[in-house]
């Protein structure tokens, strides 16, 4: 069964939240947080050792009533139901979206037209974690009999950019391997990886579902062509394997059969790191740390699946997240990583949002007269302190901001941790209180700059009533790790079903690929 089309602007929740809308732009943090004690409390979940708090947002009770009634009345919840079921809620392409079906671990079976999938999947993580352990054990050999020492992951996109992320996030638990992502087409990217790597050690996975996409396969033909200079072609079976879904160009590669790793139709490119795509991953950190990723995104599919929706962390991400955007103009949000593990989160998460809910045309085809799609930016704290969050304090644009941090340091050097924290939580008060005139006032005068406070004052005043989201982890693991990756994707879908748009086709990224292929031919 297809997705309804509900245009939410037609609801009645959407006509009285544009009402209280009216008051809601004059709330004052300060003043929602003196009249109400339990403020804290009243805006927080927990669920398997996260905190999330959202209490540090432009909202009342009322607002929080008015979108949870908006998200009954668009019925998130058959969306939720067909998402997970097998549906083909990706209508424009004829597909099912089941990426949470890669790290199913229940009995039930989950059907894409009228077959069970997860036989598929099951034998897909077997072959996954027996190629891992030879690989670690280094019982794979190349072709000069020697074990291998580096991976390299040739792809582009969804290919590329999740097993990267979580490679790099997971560095503290990596084995001996050294793990390298080429996915630009730009020679200088592919040339300075080559430099660091001996072709009798290296084992290179090509990801492309349909092995033809021009900038995974010039950089594998390029690098083939540079292996040959020290090998044989009867050699690239030792070195290369491939995760995709055209056995046949392949094989014509060089790969041998049995090191062909299936992609399916029914999981877009940009949330396939649960898959065969996760090769590298399993490789980098080991299959039982690859197998704790997908159980911690399964933890957050049973929360999202089966919490009531004032208790759902996902729904409630995304709500705020249209608060802003449909009520507040705010085009931008903020994903502020105290970790520097998680470096690359914040453009991963700028591909699985703006590729999936940069739409401008609804679910009947209609052209879209409200904004869709937030741009999603951010770095690692306290980097991006001394950098642009003087434009969030006191610029002039609202941008709601999630502080992911970590109650534990991985490393143990609690002197850094404490103060990395120290600052995870003064700057969510910053910008929730500011700092007042008579603050800045008495600051300064208590400077003995008396004679400068008339002067000085405009400029040290923080007016405060920014938004922001706390998302507290006990610790960075492979399993909170899967379950933060997967709070973003099911807030992705929310809000594509809320904005009554497809979120899993990306024809948007067509058109210059055409064109780019028509410059190559003059």
């Amino acid at each position: 069964m297809p997705l309804k089309n509900i245009n939410p602007t037609t609801t009645s929740a959407w006509k009285k939240l544009s009402n209280h809308f009216n008051e809601a732009k004059d709330f004052d943090l300060k003043d929602l947080f003196r009249k109400n004690k339990n403020r804290k409390a009243d805006f927080s979940i927990e669920y398997s050792g996260l905190v999330f708090d959202y209490s540090k947002n432009l909202i009342n009770q009322q607002a929080v009533d008015l979108l949870l009634e908006l998200a009954n009345e668009v019925d998130l919840k058959d969306a939720i139901e067909k998402y997970f079921s097998g549906d083909k809620i990706n209508a424009i392409e004829d597909r099912a979206v089941l990426h949470t079906a890669l790290r199913n671990t229940s009995e039930d079976p989950v059907y894409v037209d009228g077959k069970d999938v997860k036989p598929q999947i099951q034998s897909a993580l077997r072959k996954v974690k027996s190629f891992s352990n030879k690989v670690i054990s280094g019982k794979w050999k190349g072709f000069t009999g020697k074990s291998i020492t580096d991976i390299v992951n040739i792809g582009v996109g969804g290919s590329d950019l999740g097993p990267d992320m979580v490679v790099e996030a997971l560095q503290f638990y990596k084995n001996k391997l050294n793990t390298h992502f080429v996915s630009n087409v730009d020679g200088d990217h592919v040339s300075e990886v080559l430099k660091k790597l001996n072709p009798e050690t290296t084992l290179f996975v090509i990801v492309s579902k349909t092995f033809t996409t021009q900038e995974t396969i010039t950089n594998a033909n390029t690098i083939r062509n540079w292996f040959l200079n020290s090998a044989t072609v009867f050699d690239v079976s030792k070195h290369f394997v491939a995760v995709s879904s055209n056995a046949e160009k392949v094989i014509n590669f060089g790969i041998d059969k049995k090191n062909i790793f299936p992609m399916w139709n029914w999981v877009g490119g940009r949330f396939s790191l649960w898959s065969s795509v996760g090769l590298s991953i399993s490789l980098s950190i080991g299959f039982d740390n690859f197998k704790e990723l997908l159980n911690g995104a399964e933890e957050i599919d049973i929360h999202f699946k089966s919490a009531d929706f004032d208790k759902n962390i996902p729904v409630i991400l995304a709500l705020l997240s249209i608060w802003y955007n449909n009520f507040f103009n705010s085009e931008t949000e903020l994903v502020l990583p105290y970790s520097e593990y998680l470096s690359k989160l914040p453009a991963y998460l700028q591909q699985a949002a703006m590729e999936s809910n940069g739409k401008g045309v609804d679910r009947n085809g209609k052209e879209i007269n409200y904004q869709t799609g937030t741009i999603i930016w951010g770095s690692t704290g306290v980097n991006m302190q001394h950098a642009f969050m003087q434009l969030v304090h006191q610029g002039t644009k609202l941008i709601p901001s999630d502080f992911i941090g970590y109650k534990e340091s991985l490393h143990g050097l609690t002197d850094h941790h404490q103060k990395l924290m120290a600052n995870y939580f003064a700057q969510m008060e910053a910008l929730t209180f500011g700092k007042t005139k008579e603050e800045v006032h008495l600051e300064l005068k208590l400077n003995n700059k008396k004679e400068d406070i008339s002067r000085l004052l405009p400029y040290k005043l923080f007016k405060g009533n920014r938004p922001s989201n706390t998302i507290l982890f006990k610790k960075l693991t492979p399993k909170s790790l899967g379950q933060l990756i997967a709070i973003y994707e099911h807030k992705i879908f929310t809000q594509g079903i809320i904005w009554n748009i497809y979120s899993y086709d990306q024809f948007g990224v067509e058109l210059g690929k055409e064109l780019a292929k028509k410059l190559l031919k003059n």
